[in-house]
């Protein structure tokens, strides 16, 4: 923050003092007076707040621009200005107009110590359960619906179903609806109404029940109701997994010679994960190290600047998760802007001492990186160069974004290539000091209603929700 210390000569303010008297004494109706030839001393006198604002919207602008450019200095917002003894100034030229004006500007930032700064690798290590918990979602992931035939449901198997429930007591209610619903029979997500009255019937069947809900449900919609439903029942099957063996693993047809090539891949890109994993720690590490060893006083303005970023951005993911903004409360925009200004502040020292790093390494981006750079984001979203730079120029930006990017990686390698590195032991962070770990334990399977948002009845409460795709269907 600088203040610079102005004063306006008198001659300056005298002379917008009588242009601004005169043309107002030119316009102004005055009673008792002709417009326009009201002597000047009325008009000052009736227009006195009026003239003594204009003219110092006419003289001091001006004069702080002056100031401003003589001092070189380059304003990172308005400056604020403040007139000395506000109450009593005069605009008359009788005394000099004195001012002070403070001006926001870029810190003068040293070249950051960046080199030698101690950070510690840690790559997490894969284990066996993680490689076969990924080789069993892919085997999921192939199981197929088989009809059965020439019997009814039983426990275990899937039925496909169009469902229909109307309220009991609730004629104008809504009806829940729901086409292609899976209801695995048995199944523990799924309300033990729908097992018992679904273990039995055939394809093409239409069955009629009612289930009623515990007054403690889980869908506050259906506690305590009772609804009555109709089902068409479209196929009756049962899901057939793959056998795990050499023989499905090569049936992938991705390469795969046998199923403990299979599993030495999947290890293998858990591996360059949980390094690409820890070289992203080792750079945030790194960068939080650089801001600790240097500190500098940081422009509000830039703070405030990149806190409205973050608060947009973050509104705008919310937005897209269907959060209604016109009902957040004014209190959570508050404390949600608070912790925004902690991230921001971070974020502007981190790029200001990459900047410097930048010119102290003379960093420098060509042209080609930057076509190749936009090459790999069009890959990225299956599109063509051309059309990622079309999309950036419609959105107001410019491949300027992506060459500072590209600097600011280039300065952070830099400080890793002169950092002392060491490989450590990995840490569990989200355990607590002296916890020991426990075996990781396999993740529930969870069914595709419930993954769809359905209740744990399944989807056939929820009157407006989108029903699973169907179940692919092999051949008998």
């Amino acid at each position: 923050m600088r203040e610079i210390r102005v004063e306006i000569a008198p001659e300056l303010v005298k002379q917008s003092y009588n242009k601004v008297s005169q043309k107002y004494a030119s316009r102004a109706s005055v009673p008792g007076f002709r417009k326009g030839y009201a002597p000047l001393d009325v008009i000052r006198l009736r227009f006195k707040e009026e003239i003594k604002s204009e003219v110092l919207q006419d003289v001091v602008p001006g004069q702080i621009a002056e100031a401003i450019a003589e001092h070189n200095l380059n304003p990172l917002a308005e400056p604020h200005l403040h007139l000395d003894d506000q109450d009593n100034v005069k605009v008359n030229g009788s005394e000099p107009l004195k001012l002070h004006v403070h001006v926001e500007v870029m810190p003068e930032i040293s070249t950051p110590k960046y080199e030698g700064i101690e950070v510690i690798r840690r790559v997490r290590p894969v284990e066996d359960g993680q490689v076969e918990e990924i080789i069993a979602e892919r085997l999921q992931r192939e199981a197929a619906l088989i009809p059965v035939e020439g019997r009814a449901s039983e426990l275990g198997d899937t039925v496909i179903a169009d469902l229909e429930g109307t309220f009991d007591g609730q004629p104008g209610a809504d009806p829940i609806k729901a086409d292609d619903l899976e209801i695995k029979l048995g199944d523990e997500v799924i309300e033990k109404s729908f097992t018992d009255n679904l273990v039995g019937v055939s394809e093409d069947e239409e069955k009629e029940f009612t289930v009623a809900y515990a007054e403690k449900f889980s869908s506050e919609a259906l506690a305590g109701k009772t609804v009555y439903y109709k089902a068409k029942i479209k196929s009756v099957g049962k899901m057939e997994t793959p056998e795990l063996n050499d023989d499905w693993a090569i049936s992938l047809d991705e390469g795969y010679q046998s199923l403990a090539d299979l599993r030495k891949k999947v290890r293998a890109d858990l591996e360059a994960h949980a390094k690409l994993d820890a070289d992203a720690r080792l750079r945030n590490d790194a960068i939080a190290k650089l801001i600790e060893n240097n500190a500098f006083d940081v422009p509000n303005a830039l703070i405030e600047n990149q806190s409205r970023n973050l608060l947009n951005d973050f509104a705008r993911d919310m937005q897209s998760r269907g959060v209604d903004l016109a009902k957040i409360e004014s209190q959570f925009v508050e404390m949600a802007y608070q912790n925004m200004r902690l991230q921001a502040e971070r974020d502007v020292r981190g790029a200001l001492l990459l900047d410097k790093i930048a010119d102290a390494e003379k960093v420098e981006v060509s042209d080609g990186e930057v076509d190749d750079e936009i090459a790999k984001m069009a890959e990225l979203y299956r599109s063509t160069p051309e059309e990622v730079r079309e999309s950036i120029e419609k959105q107001g930006g410019s491949t300027d974004g992506i060459r500072n990017n590209l600097k600011t990686r280039k300065s952070i390698e830099a400080v890793i290539a002169k950092a002392e590195v060491i490989d450590g032991e990995w840490i569990d962070e989200t355990l607590a000091p002296g916890e020991p770990a426990e075996e990781k334990k396999p993740r529930k399977k969870v069914s595709a209603k419930t993954k769809a948002g359905a209740e744990p009845h399944g989807e056939a409460a929820m009157k407006d929700a989108k029903p699973p795709k169907k179940a692919r269907v092999k051949d008998a």
